[in-house]
């Protein structure tokens, strides 16, 4: 009987800690550690998913070949202890304030490695370089024979973003942009300046984004930024202090926009939203001019992408509508835990040597690559809480009993077979609501999700309509939720606005979709095809022949501060802490009205276990 080889990619230590396990070049299992420990963006060593993977693949740490690690960690103490140097002595309590953890754990990453693996592997570890990480996260599982790779995040060892090439099984990076001169810091500077959390704020920078004029724009490219036409600028670094401050920006930025940075919480003006606009503006102008780069430089017609930037599905977007690529792939999983499933890969392909059979469509398998759970355990638990529920005799059956609940506008928690890997709820671990409902937007903000009331929700659509209400290709594939695109103009409603500016422009129902709307007739669209989400695709059926509509609302299950939910017990804690009106879980279905404790169930409680950012 053939060997098979087990590899094991791990991310850990620094932001969204996540674990991989790839057998024979097969992605098996992969998950991040936050949605276990339920610590949002959970940066330790991901033992909790490390284990799941292994029991995915019915073997134990003693029988892993390889572990490969996403970055290498003396590299990027080096980059650390250069430019504390290079800023000396400004940054000296900054760099004070990390040495300890670096000492204590990061510097010895293989012996913090052996203690998380309960010192059951006896291989050796690999290192990747974090933008190879990246780079292999995006080819390897695409569908491509060849494409050309743009990664783009803050910072891993010195690099901050590449342009590279991959052929067959193998990648090259070709061009680097290295630290300090960083998209993804600048784009993280703003996010700290209008008010937001650093590394989980950015989502909501650009959703702030539409309610403004970029006004700034030409300020943020004159005195911020000095940039080339492929792509690679610098920063002026006397605006910014986090390579020698614990802030972002220095007083210098104050004077340049006006007044100190907003705060944490303190109300919205128009200026943070022009500011978000301006600088999203800027960054999807650099996305492009990278685009136009990589694809002179490589002759590619396909392009994939990684790192956080990656994760701006407006730039997406505009690189698909508007670049000079036939396709593009983006690794769901993008950002820091996508290089565990890197990792892992980059070293079967690019340094064993295997070959590589592209899959139509990719080999992500719709990104499902997290636990489930039986309908056994699912029914043990409900019963231990008392829970009164109905159980589907059939799949037919409970996607028609959803759609009914969302015809009746009421908002559903869905969680059913494996969790997805990555930021965005495909299906498996999600909200669901009438996308046609004038009020569901507001409802879900501040009713379910306690989160800004302008942040827009995303549309899923079945893929073979997706050119039916958007500006998209007859069947154009975003299986990920990773590219926004316009309503398009049949569907949109004219207004009468009145004038109105920033947070006033909710008030309007701009399509027949409102509730998926945003201000500026955009969507972050997901289509929803059978191979990849079969059961979402039935209910996205279902929702169709009752209401002759095939999109619907689809967000995270979870809320603000939280990670998404994985389990029955982070499902039915999240549905009775919110005014969600029901909850599927599997085929068991429960109405709210029907708990026996909802009267008496002590909502203020259940949130406070909730970490509010």
């Amino acid at each position: 009987m053939t060997h098979q080889m087990n590899i094991l990619g791990i991310s850990a230590f620094y932001h969204d800690s996540a674990a991989c396990l790839v057998r024979d070049g097969d992605i098996v299992a992969a998950a991040q550690e936050e949605r276990f420990t339920r610590k949002k963006h959970d940066h330790e060593f991901p033992k909790q998913a490390v284990d799941y993977c292994l029991s995915e693949a019915g073997i134990t740490t003693a029988e892993l070949d390889l572990v490969a690690f996403y970055d290498k960690p003396l590299l990027k103490f080096d980059r650390i202890l250069e430019t504390y140097l290079a800023y000396a002595p400004r940054g000296y309590k900054l760099f004070l304030k990390g040495l300890p953890l670096w000492v204590k754990q990061k510097l010895y990453t293989p012996r913090e490695l052996d203690r998380g693996l309960n010192h059951g592997y006896r291989g050796r570890y690999v290192f990747t370089r974090h933008h190879e990480s990246h780079a292999a996260s995006a080819f390897y599982p695409s569908p491509f024979d060849d494409a050309a790779i743009i990664t783009l995040d803050g910072v891993g060892e010195w690099s901050t973003g590449s342009v590279g090439i991959g052929e067959g099984h193998r990648i090259r990076l070709l061009k680097e942009l290295r630290f300090p001169h960083s998209l993804g810091l600048l784009y993280s500077a703003f996010t700290y300046f209008c008010g937001f959390r650093v590394n989980s704020g950015e989502y909501k920078l650009m959703g702030l984004a539409p309610y403004g004029e970029p006004r700034y724009a030409e300020v943020i490219r004159d005195e911020l930024i000095d940039s080339k036409k492929d792509g690679s600028f610098k920063m002026d670094m006397s605006y910014f202090g986090f390579c020698h401050d614990d802030v972002m920006t220095t007083p210098k930025m104050n004077r340049l926009l006006g007044g100190p940075p907003r705060t944490m919480e303190g109300p919205l003006t128009q200026r943070e939203m022009d500011i978000a606009a301006s600088i999203q503006l800027v960054t999807e102008e650099i996305m492009l001019e990278a685009a136009v780069f990589a694809h002179e430089l490589t002759g590619a017609k396909n392009l994939v992408m990684a790192g956080g930037v990656a994760l701006n599905c407006v730039g997406n977007g505009r690189i698909l509508r508007e670049g000079p690529f036939d396709e593009l792939w983006i690794q769901p999983a993008a950002g820091d835990a996508g290089g565990a499933l890197g990792a892992a890969l980059f070293v079967w392909h690019q340094l064993l040597g295997n070959e590589r059979t592209p899959v139509e469509g990719d080999s992500q398998k719709g990104s499902l690559l997290g636990p489930e759970f039986s309908s056994e355990k699912t029914r043990a638990f409900l019963d231990s809480v008392g829970a009164r529920y109905h159980y589907c005799d059939s799949e037919p059956e409970v996607a028609e009993a959803i759609a009914a609940l969302i015809e009746a506008e009421a908002v559903v928690g869905h969680m059913d077979g494996r969790m997805e890997f990555g930021p965005r709820a495909l299906g498996a671990r999600s909200i669901l609501g009438d996308a046609r409902s004038e009020k569901m937007q507001s409802v879900m903000n501040v009713k379910i999700k306690f989160r800004e009331s302008f942040r827009p929700f995303a549309p899923s659509v079945l893929r073979d309509e997706v050119d039916q209400f958007f500006e998209m290709r007859p069947r154009e594939d975003s299986p990920y939720m990773l590219l926004v695109a316009p309503v398009r103009s049949d569907q949109r409603r004219s207004i009468d606005d009145n004038g109105a500016q920033g947070l006033d422009k909710l008030k309007q129902s701009r399509s027949s979709l409102p509730a998926i709307t945003h201000v500026d007739y955009s969507a972050r669209v997901q289509t929803v095809d059978e191979r990849r989400h079969p059961r979402f695709h039935r209910i996205l059926q279902s929702v169709k022949e009752r209401t002759g509509c095939p999109v619907v609302i689809n967000t995270s299950f979870n809320v603000r501060g939280e990670p998404i939910v994985c389990s029955p017990e982070d499902a039915y804690r999240c549905f009775m802490a919110t005014d969600m009106d029901a909850l599927v879980i599997g085929r068991f279905v429960l109405n709210k009205n029907d708990q026996p404790h909802r009267e008496s169930h002590d909502r203020e409680a259940h949130l406070a276990q909730f970490q509010l950012d």
